[in-house]
């Protein structure tokens, strides 16, 4: 394969990809990982690591955790998914995506092995990041999990820190169907004699946490009981707040262990995640009149922070566009935001969509709504209606976001 766009085809085709096809690409171990890892001479081994892990949050924590380690003078690589527009994004350093050089040479070097070994779509991205980290010689890497903790395959390192955001529903299929269960499979990610940042916790999971913790030898931090300093950060989003004293606390733990960061680098790294990182699709404002706004969320725990965040903001009238993949509880979600909105459905470009004529059995005929084939005809239909000091909100999905950013 000569170019990226051969690539890339290959492979979003031909291996199995959890954000396309499902719960059928995701395996229940890491054997996996850990042989691919091997056989390209365990780069994960070669570079410092942070762990993050979440239901919600876990992707701006670990943006804002690079900014300010950034700005601290270190060469940050910063591995999250999905990407939105680039493969390349999944793997950062310095806020610049991974070179479609290295992703063509990586895969036409490896690509016998990929095939022979079955390996997930994800499981070539996270090897690929640690391959591309090590070879960069990063200073350190802030690694984001993709989904859980306990078997997604980033769990092969041992970082200087583990942190877990959050606990909430999402995922049940795999994870479980309570945040206790779902707490087990996040705590997978902590490790022994290494320090365990806790964001957020609720009465059924702190116990989780602090029982693996002691079982680990890991020093436990529950950001939730400490009194920290309100910083400011370009992440707008109320529901960021949390996320700024997640990656806070962390940054202090991390300090505490030797890294040279000072209390200069973390204000101005917060303040500059955008420009540091690249970071989009968090309360993403593309237009401000009528005022657009894209945000991710995608789980009822997530929408619930949007709600907080529209409901904060004033608008004459809301115009929602949403769309939806298969595995969603719609009608949570849907319950979330206000019945007097237009809302504008509509199915995103992948396999995993939710197809229009099943979204409109789900939709409650209470609410004012029209269904559109794409996520831009629906997007242009909203722009036609709304007037200047109208709102429109485009999220449901990290997919939709992805096709208007």
């Amino acid at each position: 394969m000569k170019n990226y766009n051969e690539v890339e085809q290959w492979l979003f085709q031909k291996l199995p990809m959890f954000q396309r096809v499902g719960a059928t690409a995701y395996k229940a171990n890491l054997d996996n990982i850990i042989n691919f890892c091997k056989y390209l001479g365990n780069p994960q081994n070669q570079f410092k690591t942070i762990h993050v892990a979440g239901t919600n949050g876990k992707g701006s924590t670990s943006h804002m955790m690079a900014s300010v380690l950034q700005e601290a003078g270190y060469k940050i690589g910063l591995h999250t998914s999905p990407h939105l527009k680039h493969f390349g994004e999944r793997s950062r350093i310095n806020g610049q995506n991974m070179p479609d050089a290295f992703i063509i040479d990586f895969v036409n070097q490896h690509k016998e092995y990929i095939e022979n070994s079955a390996a997930s779509f994800f499981e070539v991205a996270v090897a690929m990041g640690f391959a591309y980290f090590a070879k960069q010689k990063v200073d350190i890497a802030v690694i984001e999990t993709g989904l859980g903790g306990r078997l997604d395959s980033t769990n092969i390192i041992h970082p200087e820190i583990s942190v877990i955001t959050n606990i909430g529903i999402d995922h049940v299929a795999i994870l479980g169907d309570n945040v206790k269960d779902i707490a087990k499979e996040k705590a997978g990610i902590i490790k022994e004699n290494t320090p365990i940042v806790i964001g957020e916790y609720l009465p059924e999971t702190k116990d989780v946490f602090k029982s693996t913790a002691e079982e680990k030898n890991a020093q436990i931090y529950f950001v939730q009981d400490l009194n920290l300093p309100d910083y400011e950060s370009d992440l707008k989003g109320i529901y960021q707040r949390k996320n700024v004293k997640t990656a806070a606390q962390s940054l202090r733990v991390l300090k505490d262990l030797g890294w040279k960061i000072t209390e200069e680098n973390i204000i101005d790294g917060l303040k500059k995640v955008v420009e540091n990182t690249q970071l989009r699709g968090r309360w993403d404002v593309l237009q401000q009149s009528p005022f657009i706004v894209a945000d991710t969320a995608h789980n009822p725990d997530g929408i619930n922070q949007v709600k907080a965040q529209i409901a904060a903001t004033k608008y004459d009238q809301l115009h929602m566009v949403l769309g939806f993949v298969n595995d969603k509880d719609v009608n949570s979600i849907l319950s979330q935001f206000p019945q007097d909105a237009q809302y504008y459905f509509c199915a995103p470009n992948v396999p995993r969509k939710l197809e229009i004529d099943q979204l409109k059995e789900m939709v409650s005929s209470d609410l004012n709504a029209a269904y559109y084939a794409s996520v831009q005809e629906a997007l242009n239909a909203a722009k036609r209606s709304a007037k200047q000091d109208d709102m429109i909100y485009v999220g449901g999905s990290t997919f939709v976001v992805a096709e208007v950013v």
